[in-house]
């Protein structure tokens, strides 16, 4: 594996190029001739938010107080402490981490709930239109394989993709400069041609010190919550509005 890179403490002379847009007017005259390379996060990105929140935030504090029988108020606090404590790692996002940590089959919890699982809006028509346009799609995501597996089959997507990638495949967190480092030396996809959207802000600013020239975030991840800002990139609210005409 190659060795992690230190994040840099201050993010400025960032080099890569924020897809300006106002009122998103600007997005359909996206010059889609400058981008070879698509990537894409998974949820909140391409997937509707609600399901993780709901889970992680709900339907796991409940079943882990029912487990250890304690309130679902102290279960919460437990929780939320736990996820904290290993934000932005790799465990924060391993299925594995939490089902030894807690106790509990988190694979077959979600499962259970997979019905709220929800594309975004307009998410098959963009993506339809990357294939029309011929371009390289690639899904790079935090998320678990189980879970990406999950996903795919309720949504039908897997097919739209070129290759799918879960930083679990690296070992790194798409937070950390080696997991892009060892996304390209797989994909030699170029940087300075490729776009990447994703609705975390601390992602974003990794992929920017890294240097993909086209960068882009969600502004409603969670169609339950209020819309949210990343500092410093332009965020869409519907992939309809980068969908021009085809070329």
């Amino acid at each position: 594996m190659l060795q992690a890179i230190q994040k840099a403490e201050v993010f400025t002379n960032l080099s890569s190029t924020k897809l300006k847009d106002s009122n998103n007017e600007g997005l359909k005259h996206f010059d889609w001739l400058k981008v070879e390379t698509v990537l894409l996060d998974l949820d909140g990105t391409l997937l509707d938010l609600h399901f993780d929140n709901f889970f992680w935030r709900e339907m796991l504090p409940l079943h882990y107080a029912k487990l250890n029988k304690t309130s679902l108020e102290s279960a919460k606090e437990t929780l939320y402490a736990q996820f904290e404590s290993v934000s932005g790692t790799i465990s924060y996002y391993c299925l594995n981490y939490w089902e030894e940590k807690l106790g509990l089959d988190i694979v077959q919890l979600k499962s259970n709930f997979c019905e709220k699982i929800a594309l975004r809006p307009s998410v098959l028509q963009f993506l339809n239109y990357l294939r029309r346009i011929d371009k390289r799609v690639i899904l790079a995501t935090n998320a678990h394989r189980e879970s990406v597996e999950l996903k795919m089959d309720v949504t039908g997507i897997f097919s739209k993709f070129d290759r799918i990638y879960s930083s679990h495949d690296f070992g790194f967190p798409k937070e950390d400069q080696a997991f892009w480092e060892t996304l390209q030396k797989v994909e030699s996809f170029n940087k300075h041609k490729t776009l990447f959207i994703d609705d975390n802000e601390s992602v974003l600013k990794a992929a920017d010190i890294f240097g993909i020239q086209f960068l882009m975030g969600i502004l409603k991840p969670d169609s339950q919550k209020p819309d949210i800002t990343l500092d410093g990139y332009d965020q869409i609210s519907n992939f309809e509005d980068l969908i021009g005409e085809a070329f």
